[in-house]
């Protein structure tokens, strides 16, 4: 009965009620027609997978047709931890307690006053602890448990989830030089070469982010979050560091989005991203979506 509710007061926008059907029947549609059809009622334009033109089009064919093994260990938050430390070195990796299959194999005694939990196959379900006499373990285990549910390839066809095994792992708490966050720093390479970074931030209050150049020039577009360049976000003192990983961690790989943290004097990634927005990426104005896909050889 509530799925029925919820069409109805979506019927006044049928795009929107197809694409909520289309959303929950995902597992019954081969991966091309699902993606076509889900681009255009998300998008409101059709998906040319003949000639993909656009960073959206391009990495909408890359989930159909590029698919190497490697990529499931990338995208494990757990495993690409390893994946990340053979190339780069251990030091840029982010101190791990534990790895787990469920939240009540987790021993909590033994974990540090402060931790993060986060899934190692989707994105979202993170449980920060700044204070373990603080923590609310039922509302942590009702989240990280409906997270361990989701499936990112269902519903997105974001191919390298498919074989992901679903586990909570516990890392450390860290913050930047706000005393307050932890900006992420998300580096955009195209077959092996940066482009442009990302800034994330303010994401506890409303989650802003900046584009920049490597010269920290704005580069004035976003999607659906909107930029904020009155928060005077600082040109991090190891940007060209950051870009040497990302040069390093990219090559061969037609895309992927290496994501960081600048703590002072040290580098951290966090993860590496195949598909920023899965692909449906809002850009304003739109012709940056044909800009980027340019870069984006296939």
């Amino acid at each position: 009965m509530n799925k029925i509710f919820k069409i109805l007061k979506k019927a006044k926008d049928p795009r929107k009620v197809l694409h909520f059907l289309v959303y929950r029947t995902a597992k019954l549609w081969p991966d091309e027609k699902y993606l076509k059809l889900f681009y255009y009622l998300s998008m409101g334009k059709k998906l040319n997978l003949l000639n993909p033109r656009t960073f959206n089009e391009k990495l909408q064919w890359l989930k159909l047709h590029d698919r190497k093994p490697i990529y499931t260990t990338m995208v494990d938050k757990y495993e690409a931890k390893k994946y990340v430390a053979n190339i780069i070195g251990e030091e840029y990796i982010i101190p791990t307690y534990g790895v787990w299959n469920n939240f009540d194999e987790i021993d909590f005694d033994k974990l540090p006053n402060q931790f993060v939990l986060k899934c190692t196959h989707d994105s979202g379900g993170v449980v920060i602890v700044k204070n373990k006499k603080e923590f609310d373990i039922s509302a942590a285990r009702k989240k990280l448990n409906k997270s361990l549910k989701k499936n990112y390839y269902i519903h997105n066809r974001e191919w390298p989830y498919k074989n992901v095994k679903p586990r909570i792992i516990a890392e450390k708490y860290m913050v930047d030089e706000s005393g307050y966050e932890l900006k992420d720093y998300k580096i955009f390479c195209f077959n092996g070469v940066p482009e442009y970074v990302e800034v994330d931030f303010n994401r506890a209050i409303e989650h802003k982010l900046n584009p920049y150049d490597f010269d920290w020039n704005p580069l004035n577009f976003c999607d659906k979050s909107k930029n904020d360049y009155s928060a005077d976000i600082k040109k991090p003192e190891r940007l060209e560091d950051m870009r040497r990983i990302a040069a390093k961690l990219s090559e061969g790989l037609k895309f992927i989005r290496v994501d960081m943290y600048s703590i002072y004097d040290k580098i951290y990634v966090g993860e590496l991203t195949l598909y920023p927005g899965s692909g449906f990426i809002e850009f304003n104005p739109e012709s940056t979506d044909l800009k980027y896909g340019k870069l984006l050889k296939l």
